[in-house]
């Protein structure tokens, strides 16, 4: 069982945040000043065993890895951001390329999509614009193949496993995939394993994604498709104070209310596990340990998970729905996520639940792997 949780390499400062949300910016800032907006809401997530660390430190990427494999995790899917040749949040990764550390297995997933300041409110000003084309796709992957011969690169069945975010903003899609295998063929891999990412970005049917020469679909957590039903008087007020926001905002120069969809973790596990069991295609389960990502956003979505044995119920599901489908090589849980703390979204301690996550994660992966996890 290989469970990847992935990994979002934004806590360090760099030239673009500096000048985009002030000095110094990184996802810790978001996270620092989060405070509860209402009765019995957890904030902020503070970290405990790790700090509020600095992945240019070699020390803390090498904690992290410590931890996630005591813990029973395969590997890392580290978010990579590449634009017409030019990367960002990059350090982290380029020091783990270079220096062949942590040991830990990786992967890449390609977060193809446009920057804008969503985070205040002004998703229609963008900071750096995603353009896709036949001339970047040849250069992207002749920067991806070293990456894939690293020893530490998570493969299936030999094919290097890479996963792409906004599958619905990239041209002639099918074109790109085929270049890359070709490419990937003649540089001594046997093929690749790519699959989308099947977000609340993407229109495109399950059936659609396959078609386009996916090999396989993530269920990327939290899924718009697996909420609960909402009852007709709870969607009446936030439509309700959408409206009023828009006035406030565009006509009164006023501040805003806040909008908060609050959401039953339990029945977003249910119909998540139901819905993968009810799909025919190669797709691969996503947990996640709760969700919260109103340190970025006013208008903010809560999965608020007060026992993780919870999520220890949802991890198994997933495990379990992998192992009696797919072969070996492709038992493949993804966690979502190893420290996204701006979005309440982390298997990393903190002050409150400390380790439990982690423990919980390692019985359950244990379960499936008794030989490997020690």
């Amino acid at each position: 069982m290989k469970v990847i949780a992935f990994y979002l390499p934004q806590y360090h400062p760099v030239a673009e945040n500096n000048e985009w949300w002030g000095p110094g910016f990184t996802e810790w800032t978001n996270v620092a000043k989060s405070r509860p907006r209402y009765r019995g809401h957890y904030q902020p997530h503070i970290p405990a065993d790790t700090g509020f660390y600095d992945l240019r430190c070699p020390e803390s990427r090498e904690l992290q890895a410590t931890l996630a494999s005591n813990a029973g995790i395969y590997g890392f899917c580290y978010y990579h951001y590449w634009f017409n040749g030019r990367r960002l949040l990059n350090q982290p990764i380029d020091a783990v390329l270079s220096s062949g550390k942590p040991t830990l297995p990786f992967c890449f997933c390609w977060a193809n999509e446009s920057w804008t300041r969503s985070w205040d409110g002004k998703s229609g000003e963008v900071l750096i614009k995603q353009n896709h084309s036949i001339e970047d796709d040849k250069k992207h992957i002749e920067w991806l193949l070293p990456v894939f011969k690293d020893a530490r690169y998570i493969k299936i069945n030999g094919r290097p496993l890479f996963l792409i975010y906004r599958t619905d903003i990239i041209p002639n899609i099918s074109d790109m995939l085929s270049l890359w295998r070709r490419r990937a063929i003649s540089s001594g891999f046997p093929e690749l394993y790519v699959c989308a990412v099947r977000s609340n970005f993407i229109n495109a049917s399950n059936d659609e994604l396959i078609a386009f020469g996916f090999d396989g679909i993530v269920d990327f957590q939290p899924s718009v498709e697996a909420f609960p039903k909402r009852n007709i008087a709870k969607r009446g007020i936030r439509y309700t104070k959408i409206k009023l926001n828009h006035l406030l905002k565009n006509k009164l120069r006023m501040p805003q209310l806040s909008t908060i969809i609050k959401i039953s973790y339990r029945k977003l596990m249910n119909n998540s596990i139901a819905r993968l069991r009810g799909d025919k295609h190669k797709i691969f389960p996503c947990v996640i340990p709760s969700w919260d990502n109103s340190p970025r956003k006013q208008d903010s979505i809560i999965i608020q998970n007060d026992d993780p044995n919870e999520y220890g119920l949802w991890l198994d599901a997933a495990c379990d729905l992998v192992q009696r489908r797919y072969q070996t090589d492709e038992n493949i849980v993804f966690i979502n996520a190893w420290n996204e703390w701006g979005e309440g979204a982390h298997l990393e301690p903190d002050l409150r639940f400390g380790n439990q996550y982690l423990e919980i994660t390692k019985k359950i992966i244990s379960n499936y792997n008794k030989t490997q996890v020690k």
